[in-house]
This record gives C-alpha cells, structure tokens and sequence, in this order.
C-alpha cells in the first residue's frame, strides 16, 4: 500500500517545492495538489463539507505551476493533481501541461480528476453544470487521443477538433494515470469507462469498501482487469489502515495543513511515525 500527501497549495502554506522535498525525503510515494481557479463571491452553491466555505479555496494556487516547481526540485516522488478540474479547463491545453510535466519529470505525472461541486465556478467557464460529467468524459478521451496519437482528433458534444499535432508525448504510456474521484452512485461507470483509477474520498467511515466488489464486477464485464482504489484524504487510525490493507487498497493520502510551514512539518512528522508499521517491508 502507497502513502502520500495532499496540500491545498496557497499563497500562505508551506512552499510546494519545500513541501515535495520533504515528501521526497521521508519516504512517501506522491504528492497531490487540488484546483478551484477561483470561488465566486456570490456564495449562492453551498459548501458539500457544510459550514462555510474556508479562504484556503480561494486562495490556492494554480496546481500545474505548483507541480512543475515540485517535479523540477525532486527525481522520484510522483506528482499528481487531486483533482483537476477537468471540466473547466481547455482539453488541448491540458493535455499539453498534463504530457508536458510528464516528460520533464520523467514520467512521475498523474492526474486525479473530478466533475466539481460549485455551479457558479464552472458557468463562470462556461461549463454547463448539468451536462458536466459527459464534458469531462469528453475532456479524457480527447486528451488520450493527443497523448496517444501523432495525429489526433475528437469530435463530441463539447469537444470537437480536427487533427492536429502535439508534443511532447508523456513518457509514460499510452499516458498518465486517469484516477477519477467521487463517491457518487454513477462514480463507478466512470472509472470502468475511462479511468485508471477510483479515488473515494474518506468521510470519517469506510462504506465505499463495500462498492469494490461492484467494481471489481463491473471492469471484469468490461474486459478489464482489476482497477486499483486510492482513498482520498485517509486516516491514520491502525485499525483503518489495518482494514485498508485487507481489502487490497492501492494508496492512502494525507491531509497537510494549508496554514503554516510549522502545522506542516508537524504533521510530516506525526504521518512518519503513524504510517511506519505500514510501510512495505516493516516488521
């Protein structure tokens, strides 16, 4: 099982370059960093945590200049987004930052995806919120075709281009990881159909334990083989970890404090010494 870390990379948190090379050095296996491009002021969506909405939202940071700094800094660490929202950003321009920070890093990119929560967001970028996920499915296959193809084209509801040429390619083949976030009742159709990936978020239970089977089916029906599962923001509680590791779980990360380089390096220190027992080949 992998361990990594998520930080909501602001204009006041810990450096992503500092906080990559502290990853890096302790030994965990990849660092995520999510995106909103900006929150709309109107506040008319609520917040799917409830409450009110933390500034550390709005304040974060592009990720794909978070992650190019963090890969230019480190050599082994995998990078990724967590999540991307895919569905308001152009999918030839993505698919260019996606292979870009690929081939630089070496092939260390992967890209955690989600349809998003804030209605006003995605209008804001002309995304319609009710046709969201058939855009982002759109945005991956077209993306695929660019990282897969030497002449690409898509043509969709939403997506639509003749060929063209794009490089670089990602090192890695036929492109980075796609690991599709959620826990919705249709979530699971979408990693069979174009992911890599499930990453359910962890809400202080384990119910979506219970769905793997199902996904385990529904890829098996598909002639896949067995899609891996990465729990979004995981506990460090053993016997959570105990259960994870018995139901075959792929990776687990870890929330960072978004605050301060000090709650930061606290937390690194308490996740090392937590995540010790669990670590492939501990005692």
């Amino acid at each position: 099982m992998e361990f990594g870390l998520f930080l909501g990379a602001t204009d006041y948190s810990m450096h992503p370059v500092e906080l990559a090379r502290e990853a890096e050095a302790r030994g965990f296996d990849y660092l995520l960093f999510p995106e909103h491009s900006h929150i709309p002021a109107s506040r008319q969506t609520p917040f799917p945590g409830g409450g009110e909405l933390h500034q550390d939202y709005y304040h974060l940071v592009d990720p794909f200049v978070a992650l190019g700094m963090a890969a230019a800094a480190t050599s082994t660490i995998r990078l990724g987004t967590g999540i991307c929202l895919v569905i308001q950003r152009d999918p030839i321009t993505l698919a260019k930052s996606v292979a870009s920070i690929d081939h630089l890093s070496g092939g260390r990119f992967m890209l955690g995806i989600g349809g998003g929560w804030n209605r006003e967001e995605m209008e804001n970028h002309g995304t319609d919120y009710t046709r969201r996920w058939t855009r982002m499915r759109e945005t991956v296959e077209a993306m695929r075709e660019i990282w897969s193809r030497d002449e690409a084209s898509y043509h969709g509801e939403f997506i639509n281009f003749d060929a063209i040429w794009s490089w670089p390619k990602p090192v890695q083949r036929p492109g980075p990881p796609v690991i599709v976030g959620g826990n919705g009742e249709r979530t699971l159709q979408r990693v069979v159909r174009y992911g890599d990936a499930w990453m359910p978020l962890y809400r202080g239970d384990a119910h979506f334990l219970e769905r793997i089977p199902e996904l385990n089916e529904m890829a098996a029906k598909a002639g896949r083989g067995t899609i891996p599962v990465r729990v979004f923001n995981g506990s460090t509680r053993p016997e959570i970890l105990e259960r994870f590791l018995t139901e075959g779980i792929a990776a687990v990360d870890f929330a960072i404090p978004a605050d301060n380089r000090e709650l930061a390096l606290k937390r690194l220190d308490r996740l090392e010494e937590a995540l010790r027992p669990f670590r492939s080949g501990a005692a």
